[in-house]
């Protein structure tokens, strides 16, 4: 596993190589399923050796689809390295069972309405098409078994499905990972307690926010949280997957091993002028009232913090929303792993001009063991080769990037759609990718009922 950073960082450096084409050039066709999420589009950001340039779209039609549409047109028209899809559009109300009906493609891609998609999800197997689900597949408890039945529904067919999980490509987190599994430089992750968790992670977003050099219009019940999810069951998911990758490399998580102690939920306050501008919709609708004080502030429950354990390891998760970044900002990331030799720490504040760096940080001052343990590493894996460097800090060192390695959010969505197309290929999904993620919508949406029972809801 340690060479899994030096395999990512091969790839930077040959990302123009690409695999043998198969004996059929493009097995995989893909469609896209009532896209309302500007993920749907990520996807298509790149082409794929084995996919059809050929996608076919079902949608109830309006202003999600035709925004959609228009971030692929834009990825087509662009100068430097446009794509070539060519989208078959097909929209009316039984877009579904068409889709069903037509059998036009292969792969489903999901990313829109969250409550949709347990059934989308169900619907799309049922009838053999592999399916690629941005996150997150469930926003309630409820739904647990459905997605239970989903994955054992997958595997009697012989087909895939899988979630979006970009931040594993992160290259700071795949570094933070990588030198975890160093005894010798980390130790062993601690126990860690309540007050002072093992490992943390916090991530910080905005509603108003600049996507593919565009401003993001986000669709109206992307801040119903009955249509998108919480705090808690949305973005979180990343971040809880995160630990269990981390936490627990190559291991398999059952739902047993997880233990929620602590849970909560808080809302981002909204007045019509600031949910004009992230909406572009000059009234709130019907279905948001509910939410509204005084008819005139939305109260959008998008934040949330869980502490857990998992496997007996103390784990906190947070997710804040606010309206707009600062200025010369944007989303953050947070992270901290505690080992009893050393501290593995993300950082993206102002110091880091708000780019996620991760520094060393041994727990005693002056301990050589690890300066020697990490110049073994860099020997190990050639971090000099690769033009990684580690500069010593006040308190230990940071990590340095070479700028081909620095992929923004946005090219990680071509990073996890090339895994899941090596997995369709060569049918070598890991043991265990099903079972952790399904730990990790239980802990998500068990979490979620923890923090509802709470509050006396």
């Amino acid at each position: 596993m340690k060479n899994n950073l030096f395999l990512l960082c091969c790839s930077f450096i040959f990302m123009h190589c690409s695999a043998p084409m198969p004996v059929n050039p493009n097995p995989y066709q893909i469609i896209t399923l009532d896209p309302g999420h500007f993920h749907a589009a990520l996807v298509q950001k790149s082409m794929y050796p084995g996919v059809d340039s050929t996608v076919r779209v079902y949608a109830p039609g309006g202003p999600d689809l035709d925004m959609h549409l228009q971030r692929i047109k834009n990825y087509n028209e662009r100068k430097d390295q446009p794509t070539r899809w060519n989208e078959v559009v097909y929209t009316g109300p039984d877009f579904f069972e068409r889709m069903i009906a037509d059998k036009k493609g292969n792969l489903v891609v999901l990313s829109g309405n969250n409550r949709l998609k347990p059934d989308y999800i169900l619907g799309s197997l049922e009838a053999g098409m592999h399916v690629l689900a941005d996150k997150p597949m469930i926003i309630q408890y409820e739904d647990f078994e459905k997605l239970k039945t989903a994955f054992e529904l997958a595997k009697q067919k012989n087909i895939l499905l899988y979630d979006i999980m970009t931040e594993r490509d992160e290259v700071s987190t795949l570094m933070q990972r990588t030198l975890s599994m160093n005894k010798d430089l980390f130790g062993e992750l601690e126990k860690g307690s309540l007050e002072q968790p093992a490992i943390t992670k916090e991530s910080v977003h905005h509603l108003y926010k600049t996507v593919s050099g565009n401003v993001l219009v986000r669709p109206s019940w992307f801040l119903d949280v009955r249509q998108q999810g919480e705090g808690l069951v949305d973005v979180m998911t990343h971040l809880v997957d995160l630990v269990q990758w981390e936490c627990f490399p190559d291991q398999i998580i059952d739902t047993q091993d997880i233990r929620i102690l602590k849970a909560r939920r808080w809302t981002t306050d909204l007045n019509l002028e600031k949910f004009t501008a992230i909406t572009q919709s000059p009234a709130f609708p019907d279905f948001l009232h509910q939410d509204l004080v005084q008819d005139t502030l939305l109260k959008v429950y998008c934040n949330g913090e869980i502490n857990y354990t998992i496997k007996g390891i103390h784990a906190k998760t947070s997710v804040i929303w606010n309206y707009k970044a600062p200025e010369g900002s944007g989303d953050t990331h947070y992270s901290i792993m505690r080992g009893t030799k050393s501290d593995l720490i993300i950082r993206q504040g102002a110091n880091e001009n708000y780019q996620p760096t991760l520094y060393l940080e041994p727990r005693r001052k002056g301990d050589t063991s690890i300066a020697l343990a990490l110049k073994e590493q860099i020997k190990n894996l050639d971090f000099d080769g690769l033009g990684i460097q580690f500069i010593p800090t006040e308190h230990g060192w940071r990590v340095s990037f070479p700028a081909n390695m620095l992929e923004g959010h946005e090219a990680h969505f071509a990073r996890v759609m090339e895994k899941f197309l090596s997995y369709l290929k060569d049918k070598n999904m890991p043991a265990w990718e099903v079972p952790n993620m399904l730990a990790k919508y239980y802990t998500t949406t068990k979490a979620l009922e923890w923090a509802m029972k709470d509050n006396g809801l």
